[in-house]
């Protein structure tokens, strides 16, 4: 026996359709999030890189002052909008003294920031996740139905060789065969996009604390003192 999808489609129930049709939105959306996360990732590394570039000299002459308008310029980069904010907290607490230091003020906006781009980087994530869990089932549903009806059909004609039989089963574990094909894909880029978040993650805070250190080493020593020291 061939398989028919068009014949297959066309002989099932309306319960059986609408769980196909499921099937087919879950797969839709997974696509969706799979492609859009990938570029997404592919222009924040990009930017990030294009961002360390510019901000480097900045850094090393310790003219702190320009790497807010040069982390505006990178808005895809999470890099620079780590950087932008964590130095726009230092100024803040450099030109308005508080009981909390400048580099207090930087740390703690890095951890409220970690916290949303971890946020921002894992969006749609949860629907890979769901869909990984959740389509196999959905599939094994519409086998369930596909055989209820398939015997049904039987019963209702009274009698039906073996090739009927078996012509409606396997009709119906297509829609399993369907559910893990959505399923599978999934749960394979979930774990390749979770890995891959994880690793920018731990680039981030590894920027972090090197920022903080330059910070640090640097705070209240002017830029151009800093070039008379390179020099």
């Amino acid at each position: 026996m061939q398989l028919d999808l068009t014949h297959i489609w066309a002989h099932m129930g309306a319960l059986s359709r609408g769980i196909a049709a499921c099937l087919m939105f879950m797969a839709i959306a997974s696509i969706g999030v799979i492609v859009e996360r990938l570029i997404a990732f592919a222009k924040a590394d990009k930017a990030s890189k294009n961002f360390a570039l510019a901000a480097r000299p900045l850094l090393e002459k310790w003219e702190i002052e320009g790497i807010v308008p040069t982390a505006q310029k990178f808005k895809a980069s999470p890099l620079a909008s780590l950087f932008e904010r964590m130095t726009a907290k230092y100024l803040d607490g450099v030109q308005s003294p508080g009981n909390m230091t400048p580099i207090e003020l930087a740390r703690n906006e890095s951890i409220r920031r970690l916290d949303t781009l971890g946020s921002e980087l894992r969006r749609g994530m949860s629907v890979l996740a769901s869909v990984g869990s959740v389509a196999p089932f959905v599939g094994l549903l519409g086998t369930v139905v596909g055989i209820m009806g398939a015997f049904a059909g039987i019963g209702a004609a009274g009698s039906a060789g073996m090739g009927a039989v078996m012509s409606g089963i396997s009709e119906a574990l297509v829609e399993t065969a369907f559910g893990l094909m959505v399923a599978i894909p999934a749960v394979l880029f979930y774990n390749y996009l979770s890995t891959r978040v994880a690793n920018i993650e731990l680039a981030l805070t590894r920027s972090v604390g090197e920022l903080l250190d330059e910070m640090e080493n640097n705070h209240g020593q002017p830029a151009k003192k800093r070039v008379e020291k390179a020099a």
